[in-house]
């Protein structure tokens, strides 16, 4: 998946100038351009991006955009591997290099210190709480500036089987908005009382095996930069609280049968669309796997989405995200106009997004959508920003061995410890080791029942 798709490596600060679209390269892009024709008068731009879904929903509003602005704008799509790479080096060849383009949130460091994305100049007002959640915000801000344009986003929420809700309420004298569990221990009491058809084969099962599922357990507690993910000298990855998240995490696979070594997205997802889970946790993606195999006729059933539950009434829970968001490329020699069209993009532009792409935007006009979009969104809302912290880019790889070593029954309060103390050994650039271990209090165990959910 593409999260994991992750700019792990530095990058110097680059001192050169930016590129230029000169008549020729205008003539090869668009055959029979001449400068007579007024064309070439126009502002070009070039927009790079590396979603495939993105292809026609961009081909669509750089047309828009040309009609209502008089500047053409040409995306081009290129390869996700060492993408930032590949926009330096553009930019100091002088050829064909992006004015702008779309990155994940997490690479914002990486390219403001390369010089490949600079401060919005944001004319129009609209990077305010009043266009986008502070989530999307927090998640373009580097250093207190906001170097980017929120586009769309991807986070987790829980997913359900609306029939499957709806068989039980009637039996169980209800309605099914009862049964959407706030936390994981209504999941379990709703599994003791759910009369399962032969289809379901359980209740609720999830990747186990990604962080990206599992980081919501402890992720209200978990502090890496900041709110912005920017700040090196905030860093809290072992406490009391983050230790009960996943030793509630490590409780829950005592009764499900899931294996993390063979556990996957792909395969929860066909679980689902197959009909042998109630609830599952899922990436905005499924909106549209869902609406095909409706389409196919391979899901006969209705769903539905919510925000993910906390584990119990003491212990929340926290998602993350990861924003896409277009910069500007601090080379080009068309920053005004490329900050102008990533502007547009982001709002007015953002309104085919969803029905041609299956992305949903940031923007937030997306919260009064109805049904999975708008609580997709509402998660959204909540969740912490992938932080763009170079210095701790490898937690997110250490995180997943981790809860790997968590769900599979190492001590809790050891393995986070040892995490803590790896990533503050980075951050430090000296050895580093906590100064007090944590024990985990009697009291806070779940009282989770083997096999209850399963």
């Amino acid at each position: 998946m593409a999260i994991k798709k992750r700019l792990l490596a530095a990058a110097g600060v680059i001192a050169v100038a930016g590129a230029a679209v000169c008549a020729a390269a205008a003539s090869r892009l668009f055959p029979g351009t001449t400068e007579d024709n007024g064309l070439l008068h126009r502002p070009t731009l070039t927009l790079w991006y590396t979603d495939e879904k993105l292809e026609d929903y961009l081909a669509s509003v750089v047309v828009d955009y040309q009609n209502a602005a008089g500047v053409q704008v040409i995306p081009v799509l290129k390869s996700g591997l060492e993408y930032l790479e590949q926009v330096n080096a553009a930019s100091l060849e002088e050829e064909n290099a992006p004015d702008l383009y779309i990155v994940s949130n997490d690479s914002l460091e990486k390219a403001h210190l390369s010089g490949l994305a600079v401060k919005a100049e944001d004319k129009n007002g609209v990077l305010t709480t009043d266009y986008f959640p502070q989530t999307a915000l927090d998640a373009v801000t580097y250093q207190g500036e906001k170097i980017a344009y929120p586009l769309y986003f991807e986070t987790s929420a829980l997913i359900y089987n609306k029939t499957y809700l709806e068989q039980a309420a009637q039996e169980l004298g209800t309605d099914v908005a009862a049964l959407i569990p706030q936390t994981i221990e209504g999941i379990q009491g709703f599994a003791d009382v759910y009369n399962a058809p032969e289809t379901v084969e359980a209740v609720f099962r999830w990747d186990v095996s990604d962080f990206f599922y599992n980081y919501f357990f402890a992720g209200n507690y978990i502090n890496v930069g900041g709110a912005c993910g920017d700040d090196s000298s905030q860093i809290d990855i072992y406490n009391l609280e983050a230790v009960k998240g996943l030793a509630a995490y490590q409780e829950l696979s005592q009764f499900f049968s899931i294996d993390a070594e063979t556990s996957s997205y792909e395969r929860v997802i066909q679980d689902f669309l197959s009909g042998k889970l109630v609830f599952t946790i899922a990436t905005t993606d499924v909106m549209e796997r869902v609406q095909e195999a409706k389409a196919d006729g391979s899901f006969v059933w209705e769903y539905g989405a919510a925000p993910l539950p906390d584990i119990n009434k003491e212990v929340c829970t926290r998602g993350i995200s990861v924003t896409n968001g277009i910069a500007v490329n601090g080379y080009s020699k068309k920053r005004s106009e490329a900050d102008a069209f990533a502007s547009w993009l982001s709002t007015e532009g953002a309104a085919k997004l969803y029905d041609r792409t299956g992305h949903v935007a940031a923007l937030q006009t997306a919260a009064s959508q109805n049904g999975e979009m708008a609580a997709f969104w509402q998660e959204y809302s909540s969740t912490v920003p992938m932080p763009k912290l170079m210095s701790t880019a490898n937690f997110w790889v250490q995180m997943e061995v981790a809860c790997t070593k968590i769900w599979q029954g190492e001590n809790v309060s050891d393995v986070l410890k040892a995490l803590s103390e790896a990533i503050m050994t980075q951050v430090t650039g000296a050895a580093y080791t906590e100064p007090e271990y944590i024990e985990l209090p009697k009291e806070t165990e779940t009282g989770f029942e083997e096999g209850a959910m399963d």
